[in-house]
């Protein structure tokens, strides 16, 4: 996942295989868990699912356009900004300090 820029950091790739947002094949993977050609590849995170399907495999971590042509993409397309939930509770940039008004209806939205 890491040599195909899946995941930013192998140590981000551990983590999510060893939480279970990754399947080959329909069945969890572990970190050690080796992929061959033609295997598919769903990764679960944050708030889009990546399925990749293996075309060649990688000895170690090469270029972009490389890396691109190692698998074929069958991702949804993400959702359009404008479509996305916006975040519960968060203050628009340079607003300033919340007043205690503010800070309340902030906490009652929260459930605090």
């Amino acid at each position: 996942m890491w040599a195909v820029r899946l995941t930013k950091t192998r140590s981000q790739a551990t983590a999510a295989c060893k939480a279970g947002h990754v399947r080959v094949n329909g069945e969890r993977a572990k970190p050690a868990t080796t992929v061959r050609v033609g295997d598919r590849v769903v990764v679960k995170g944050g708030d889009r699912e990546r399925i990749a399907v293996v075309r060649t495999l990688l000895v170690k971590r090469v270029g972009a356009a490389v890396a691109a042509e190692a698998f074929e993409d069958q991702s949804p397309p993400p959702l359009p900004r404008a479509e996305q939930p916006a975040a519960i509770g968060v203050r628009d940039r340079g607003a300033g300090r919340p007043t205690k008004k503010d800070r309340r209806q902030i906490e009652r939205l929260r459930g605090y």
